[in-house]
């Protein structure tokens, strides 16, 4: 029975290790921009209580170099100092405008209805939209708008460098780059335009306005609370284009401070990715399987003087870590989270888990002073 285990858990091992070598080779950022006409782009940042980010990020977008640039943020009913230090950003650089948002209509999650409303007064045929906790290095912009026009593509999501401070985010946030390049085989999402493999980060998205309208832009996930994974599979049903890429070096953000915001901000989105009834159980094998049953069934067939067992879950192990280190290479991640990798496996199907018996108990999820329920 231990040798069974062991077999399984190095086939499960393989799996995502497998599919990261060959993704790593093809997850790439936008190569520089050569010279041509300066990309007309139109910056949109949703904000609703983000005093403490909203001002560096203004930093960070106006300093964009080779795009004809204006900057768009949506005031979404802040009570901090949001808006005034965007307003005394604007008086510095005309690009910048500030808009307030209506009331949230019945049926909307916040940041979608933001972002619908941003592209109502976005004035350039580009639109990307970009969390406020999102610093762009100066010419992210530029490459980017180069690669929807030479890639053709209709919408493209970058995957920012994720900054982790305290524990909770060390463990959880970087597990993202290990869900994408693990489980979603990149090289035959771009040939299969299904929307099932559609896949995005919600901190920054970039997309043609034409094909925004086409697809129906964020109405068309207007109850969603995870507009990373959504909004492309509603662009790839309308027919268009969409691609990944990886901005490590483009953008830098760090998505949340500390184990409580770690929880709701996972928990928020869960039950639209892993944490749905059918999928989440084959999740719990796939990933409980495949990075934390190897160190398990290491100790007990060591404890076990099983030899089989041992050499099998060993390599097995070898796997998770060594798929674990390229990533931390990659995409300079928390050494602790790697060192803790299989602790961290088990909080995220914990907290998804968690989710899926909240939703079921009709419990809804709360973000940003909203409680959301699907």
């Amino acid at each position: 029975m231990l040798a069974i285990l062991a077999y399984a858990a190095l086939a499960l091992a393989l799996l995502p290790a497998l599919v990261t070598a060959v993704n790593l080779a093809v997850f790439r950022a936008p190569p520089p921009c050569g010279p041509g006409p300066r990309p007309r782009v139109s910056l949109l940042i949703p904000a609703r209580n983000e005093e403490n980010n909203i001002g560096a990020a203004l930093d960070t977008a106006l300093a964009s170099e080779g795009v004809d640039l204006e900057v768009v943020v949506l005031d979404d009913d802040s009570t901090d100092r949001t808006a005034a230090i965007v307003a005394a950003h604007m008086q510095r650089d005309a690009r910048l405008r500030l808009v307030a948002a209506p009331p949230l209509p019945p049926g909307w999650c916040g940041k979608q209805h933001a972002c619908h409303v941003l592209s109502g007064h976005a004035r350039h045929p580009l639109l990307v939209f970009a969390d406020a906790d999102v610093r762009l290095a100066p010419d992210a912009l530029a490459r980017i708008a180069g690669l929807l026009e030479r890639g053709g593509l209709d919408l493209a999501s970058g995957f920012p460098h994720e900054e982790t401070g305290t524990p909770a985010e060390a463990l959880i946030v970087p597990l993202i780059h290990v869900l994408l390049l693990g489980y979603l085989p990149i090289w035959l999402a771009r040939h299969v335009q299904h929307p099932a493999f559609a896949a995005g980060c919600g901190q920054l998205i970039a997309a043609r306005r034409d094909a925004y309208r086409r697809a129906g832009g964020h109405a068309a996930i207007r109850n969603s609370r995870h507009d990373g994974l959504m909004l492309p599979r509603a662009f790839r049903r309308a027919g268009c284009t969409t691609d990944l890429f990886d901005a490590t070096d483009l953008a830098r953000c760090r998505m949340y401070r500390g184990g409580r915001e770690v929880w709701q901000g996972f928990a928020k989105n869960a039950t639209e990715g892993l944490a749905k009834p059918l999928a989440l159980p084959v999740w719990t094998v796939l990933l409980g399987g495949g990075h934390v049953l190897p160190l398990l069934v290491l100790f007990v067939a060591l404890a076990a003087g099983s030899w089989p067992a041992v050499a099998a879950s060993a390599l097995a192990g070898a796997c998770v870590y060594g798929t674990r280190i390229a990533l931390v290479l990659r995409f300079r991640q928390s050494w602790l989270g790697a060192l803790l990798h299989p602790l961290g496996i088990a909080l995220l199907l914990i907290l998804q888990w968690s989710a899926l018996v909240a939703e079921l108990r009709g419990r809804p999820a709360v973000w940003r002073g909203r409680a959301y329920l699907s």
